[in-house]
This record gives C-alpha cells, structure tokens and sequence, in this order.
C-alpha cells in the first residue's frame, strides 16, 4: 500500500477511467491527480488548472480576493482618485499614521470647551485604530476632523473666556462706580 504514489493503486487511489473530483486527463484544475508519480494533493507540472497548488492566483491577474484591475472594487479608488485607498491598500511611502492630535485635543478638552474637545478626542482615538486596520484613508480623514475640532474648541474656549474677563470689568467698574460717594455741591 503506498500513500504518496497515486498511480500504482493502494490507498486513496483512483480508478483508470476517473473517480470522484477527478478530472478528465485532458482537462485540468484543482483537485486532479497525475496519472503517474506525483503524491497526496499535487498539481501536475504541465496539467490544467492555475499551473499550481491551493492559493496561487492565475498569471493574467483576476482571482479570488483580487479587485479588478479597472477599479470600482470595495475600498479601491478609481484610477483618477486620490487618497490613501481603503482596506486591504498598501500604506503610503512613508508607512506611518497620521498625527492623531490626541495631546491638543486632551488639552484643549480640559481648558476650553469640553464638548467640542470630547468629540476630538474621539476622532483622535480613530486614526491609529482605523490605520491598524488598513483604512489609511478614514485615517486620514479621522486626523484631519481630530485637528478641526480641537481647533474649534479651542477658539470657542477663548472666545468664552474673553467674554469671562469683559463681564468681571463689567462688573467691577459698576461696584466700584456705585461705591464711591457721590458729593453734591
């Protein structure tokens, strides 16, 4: 009984004329036996099929997982767009994430406008887990709206604190102005 050579008979051997998932020996693909030599799950080196075991990809391009080379697959740009692609895209040339902004929007969150600075703080907390993934471009995106929002908080944070400032002279000028007597000649 031999396990490696198909074609001497034994175990898991074929009959002559074709078996079940054998293809016809003029015909090839996955899952055909040499009619001589050739073991367990080999592809014949001449046969049919891919020309190749489980896995390889054809030589003119298709195949599973592949996206056509004419664009419009999920996550792919067409050939005019830009950006970094989507999942499953090579990383830029410079192969690191975006900064995420996260130590502006902490800062910006603790003294100036907490809502608008929590909401960069998620965004912030996106683009390296959005790189990991291979989303270069929400990564991206999420970088670019993570500097936006911490920058509107930050200009609302001032803003309110100008008006903090106006409203004590405001108020101190009318005590100080109510404290002082008032002589009548």
């Amino acid at each position: 009984m031999s396990y490696g050579n198909q074609g001497d008979g034994g175990y898991g051997s074929q009959p002559p004329g074709g078996g079940y998932g054998q293809q016809p020996p003029s015909g090839g693909g996955y899952g055909q036996q040499p009619p001589s030599g050739g073991g367990y799950g080999q592809q014949p080196p001449s046969g049919g099929g891919y020309g190749g075991g489980y896995g390889q990809q054809p030589p003119s391009g298709g195949g599973y997982g592949q996206q056509p080379p004419s664009g419009g697959g999920y996550g792919q740009q067409p050939p005019s767009g830009g950006g970094y692609g989507g999942y499953g895209q090579q990383p830029p040339a410079g192969g690191n994430p975006p900064d995420n902004h996260l130590v502006a929007a902490i800062l910006t969150t603790l003294f100036c406008c907490l809502p608008l600075g929590i909401v960069s703080i998620v965004k912030s907390t996106q683009v390296n887990s959005k790189w990991q993934v291979g989303d270069y471009q929400g990564a991206a995106l999420a970088s670019e709206e993570a500097k936006t929002w911490w920058k509107r908080s930050l200009i609302a944070g001032a803003i309110w604190w100008v008006l903090v400032v106006i409203f004590y002279v405001v108020v101190f000028v009318l005590l100080a102005a109510a404290s002082v007597p008032s002589s009548s000649y």
